[in-house]
Parts: C-alpha cells; structure tokens; sequence
C-alpha cells in the first residue's frame, strides 16, 4: 500500500473584529481522486469572541455526487441553548433539493463542529491529568451529539524536522443514549500560551485525514 494525498483542507480565522469572530474550514479533494470520490465543503462557524461558543453555523457539502447544507442559529438563555436547523438535501443522482427544519435544545456548553476546535484551546490543560474528559453537546445538521474530550498527557510531536511539547487530546462523539455517531479524531496543542493546534488525525473508512499546522511556532 502507498501513501497519497488524496485532498487537502484550510482551516482559518477570517478578519474581523468586535464581539464575535468568525472562522471558516474549507476542504477539496485531489483531482485523481476526484474520479473516486469528489469532495468540495465548506463550513463557517460565528462564534462570540470571549469563549468561542457559536452564534451561527453553516455546512456546505459536496460529496461524491451529493450535496448538504445545514444552516443553524444559536440563541442562549441561561444555560439552556437551543438552535433552528435549516437542512438542505439532494442525493445522488436526483434532480431535486428537499428542504426540512429542526430545532436542536441542550442544557449547558454547547458547540458546532467547527468552534469545536477553537473551543478545545481554552481548556485547563496544565491541571489535568491523563484520563480526565470534558464533556459538551454538538449541534450538527440532523444530529445532537455528545462530544467528549479526552486528556491524553503530554507528548512529543513531530512537525517538519522538529519535535514539540504538546498536550494530546482524543474527541469521541457519542448519541445521548452512549452510542458512537462518528470517528474519534486526535488533536495535539501546542503548550504555550498561544494553544496552537499542531497536528490533527482523523480515521476514513480508507485511509486517515491529517491536517499539520503550517504557521510559524513559537520556540
């Protein structure tokens, strides 16, 4: 078996300023994979500033020959967060797009799939010990999730030719009732100030997605 890309994804902060931040992932697969299974998605996630909690959030998806998109709004009372989800679907091969709504309600933190990875960085990663977790709820499309995040310890990783200190996290994704709704993902963030997320794994039914960051590191 031999290694090959077969797409590449940008995760970013786009500009702006006030109380809110606004962050975007884009992902697209490699021409010759192409063949096999196209992918074009977009994800963009408004978040208040002061503790990345979203405000909104939108999924678009381009998928082997499918498309969703998924736009939520988030509204907070309390500890109580509830959100509209506006759902568009077509699948492959129709010619139609069918629209659906739901609305997502939970009691405490609760993130999207992509302030997700924002959010993660604030945690007390110096007080914890391996094994702790931190559980929080995830609104995505069609589904309410529970995510946990597990405290792995500390450990070396390799970016480039160099090795750093980094906190190592794994994020399970479970339905209220225990059952597992999608793949583990592994984060490793940086151990200064700046918690910067330095590698990211993920497994795929063939293969594994990897994304490394390509900003400069502090020493």
């Amino acid at each position: 078996l031999i290694n090959k890309t077969a797409g590449y994804a940008t995760l970013r902060m786009l500009p702006g300023g006030g109380e809110t931040c606004t962050a975007q992932l884009t992902a697209a697969s490699e021409p010759w994979a192409d063949h096999f299974y196209k992918v074009r998605d977009t994800l963009t996630s408004v978040m208040n500033r002061a503790d990345y909690t979203p405000r909104f959030y939108e999924k678009i998806a381009h998928e082997g020959g499918a498309y969703d998109r998924d736009i939520l709004h988030y509204t907070r009372s309390g500890n109580n967060v509830k959100a509209k989800a506006e759902l568009w679907r077509r699948r492959k091969k129709e010619t139609t797009v069918t629209h659906s709504e739901q609305i997502h309600e939970a009691e405490g933190d609760t993130l999207d799939m992509l302030s997700s990875f924002y959010y993660m960085r604030q945690l007390p990663f110096p007080t914890m010990k391996k094994g702790d977790s931190v559980k929080m709820n995830i609104f995505s499309g069609k589904k309410k999730e529970i995510l946990t995040i597990h405290f792995q310890g500390m450990e070396d990783v390799k970016i480039g030719k160099s090795k750093y200190p980094a906190y190592h996290i794994t994020f399970t994704f479970t339905t209220e009732g225990g059952a597992v709704s999608s793949d583990n993902m592994d984060a490793w963030i940086s151990t200064d100030t700046e918690r910067i997320p330095l590698l990211m794994e993920g497994k795929l039914p063939v293969g594994k997605v990897r994304a490394v960051y390509s900003g400069t590191i502090p020493s």
